[in-house]
């Protein structure tokens, strides 16, 4: 996938750990551990909205479009 997920660089701008992520936004620590690494398919807009309110930052700082290298 070309999507990088950079939610471990958000979490430590804002000093926060992914307790209190999870607390904060209403999901697990593993739905919030898997989407950090990068191991899902998909994100409800209704997720992404409440970590950008959580951690003060706009999608695009979460999500990132890579080129695929030819």
């Amino acid at each position: 996938m070309n999507i990088r997920i950079n939610l471990d660089v958000e979490m430590a701008k804002n000093k926060i750990s992914l307790t209190e992520l999870s607390e904060k936004v209403g999901v697990s620590t593993t739905n919030l551990s898997l989407l950090k690494t990068g191991k899902v398919k998909a994100i409800r807009f209704s997720t992404l909205e409440a970590i950008c309110a959580a951690l003060n930052c706009q999608p695009g700082d979460i999500l990132e479009y890579v080129p695929p290298q030819q």
